[in-house]
């Protein structure tokens, strides 16, 4: 399929910037809302639906799955497509995917709505983040528009169990799903008004059919192996294929593109150190920080008994922190470069999860928490703003969108990798234990997943070093 490249929009008036910048936000909150809104939600999906308690977690893997599968595909559709285009059709299919959610009546229903949501995640994030990178110029500029963006997303992850809570408790799961279906579409009209025309197309490009095939292919039974692998188990026959024809797939999809005149993913993006450290540190993030909103869930409502309202309200500490940290790492970024702010937020968030970790504890009040999620949250937000940062850095407008994709895409994998793993750890001591037992070995779980998730973080100090420090002359250029 052949089609041609869009060049750089020509940014709009500093005052219209604001409102782009508002409407890339928006659109940015409500992808991350719904990565974890739907958790607090699913003991309610599952009585109402007929759901058995192994087969809710669908409802979350299904949008996981999708998400992570298509991201690739969808940040070079950005790049060819248009990134406007591709935006609004991405909040069109979240909206519309939202309402058949919301509208399920089966089980079967409420999957398929949650495919298609995944779909349109994936369509969404890396245009968000190319127009993000093409409209705002690197350096401070993009600094800022990035953190308010981050800021949007990072709050998201927490604030998604928060509003979860009040719309289970107060008007049933299936409002989950319809606040989408007003928000997407505000924003979708919003775009056409507000958001520069997509350019005219000028170079003659080819979509490369064979390589967003199979990298699709490959990236989706990948992430599906590792998000149904603790459920299913590891040697189920389904996960056991999913696994082996992800390897295939992915083989093939390095084939192609090694040899491709015009690759959706050209290799030499890889060269980029930034691009490579801020995909490296995107995995990191999510396999960590991103797992952490999952496993205080379960600690709140099954060991501490909270419903779905004293759970999302019990978020408000960490999306208040994190939403602070973004901004300072914003800060820190223009001031002493990318390098050091990822050091000081994975040393902040690390510290902080150890603190956190201690929260873990079937006889601790919510208070004990409250410490290690302020500290891990200010961490969690700085690197959040600065990881995105360093993957847009020293990238070719006309390839953001497949850049922000393939950060887009580890990000997700170390969602599935680090929710396969650490689930496995958490529930290896629960076997055949009931009442307070049980609740006492899910919190012991927890608590060694946390400090995992600190020492994994660490990981992050030592692979932020790669990335080149501010040079002096730089830092005399500095405002």
């Amino acid at each position: 399929m052949t089609t041609t490249a869009i060049p750089p929009a020509a940014p709009p008036a500093t005052r219209r910037l604001g409102w782009v910048l508002t409407l890339l936000a928006l659109a940015q909150l409500i992808f991350s809302l719904d990565l974890n809104i739907v958790f607090v939600a699913l003991p309610e999906i599952g009585r109402d639906l007929g759901f058995p308690g192994q087969t809710q977690q669908l409802v979350v893997s299904a949008y996981v799955v999708l998400a992570g599968g298509f991201l690739l595909f969808g940040g070079r559709a950005a790049d060819l497509l248009g990134r406007r285009r591709m935006f609004v059709l991405a909040l069109t299919i979240y909206a519309l995917s939202s309402l058949a959610g919301g509208l399920a009546n089966s089980a079967e229903v409420i999957i398929a709505a949650r495919v298609v949501q995944g779909i349109g995640g994936a369509l969404l994030l890396p245009s968000t983040l190319a127009l993000v990178s093409t409209l705002f110029e690197e350096g401070p500029r993009r600094n800022r528009a990035l953190a308010v963006w981050g800021g949007a997303g990072a709050s998201g992850l927490t604030l998604g169990a928060l509003l979860g809570g009040l719309l289970t408790e107060h008007f049933g799961w299936p409002a989950v799903f319809f606040v989408n279906v007003p928000l997407a579409g505000i924003v979708a009209l919003a775009a056409l008004a507000v958001i520069p025309r997509d350019p005219a197309r000028t170079v003659g490009r080819r979509f490369d059919l064979p390589g967003a095939f199979s990298v699709t292919a490959g990236a989706t039974l990948l992430v599906f192996g590792l998000v149904e692998g603790p459920e299913l188990g590891w040697g189920d026959p389904v996960i056991v294929t999913a696994l082996a024809l992800s390897v295939v797939a992915l083989a093939i999809f390095a084939l192609v593109e090694s040899r491709s005149l015009d690759p959706l993913m050209p290799f030499r993006l890889f060269r980029n150190r930034s691009l490579t450290v801020g995909m490296t540190i995107t995995f990191l993030f999510m396999g960590t920080f991103g797992v952490l909103p999952y496993f205080l869930t379960v600690l709140l409502q099954t060991v501490h008994g909270f419903s779905a309202l004293q759970t999302g309200l019990g978020f408000l500490v960490p999306s208040l922190a994190i939403a602070a940290g973004t901004q300072l790492g914003e800060r820190l970024t223009t001031r002493i470069g990318t390098r050091l702010t990822l050091l000081i937020g994975f040393a902040g968030g690390a510290v902080g999860t150890v603190v956190l970790a201690f929260g873990f504890d079937d006889q601790a009040g919510y208070g004990v928490l409250v410490p290690g999620l302020v500290v891990m949250g200010v961490g969690q937000g700085i690197v959040w703003t600065a990881m995105w940062i360093a993957s847009s850095t020293g990238i070719a407008a006309a390839e953001q969108g497949v850049a922000n994709g393939i950060a887009s895409t580890t990000l997700n994998l170390g969602n599935a990798i680090g929710l396969a793993v650490f689930t496995v750890i958490a529930g290896s001591a629960t076997e055949g234990k009931t009442g307070d037992a049980l609740r006492g070995a899910i919190a012991d779980g927890g608590f060694l997943v946390v400090l995992l998730c600190a020492a994994v973080m660490s990981l992050g100090l030592l692979i932020t070093l790669a990335l080149r420090p501010l040079a002096a002359k730089d830092l005399q250029n500095l405002p």
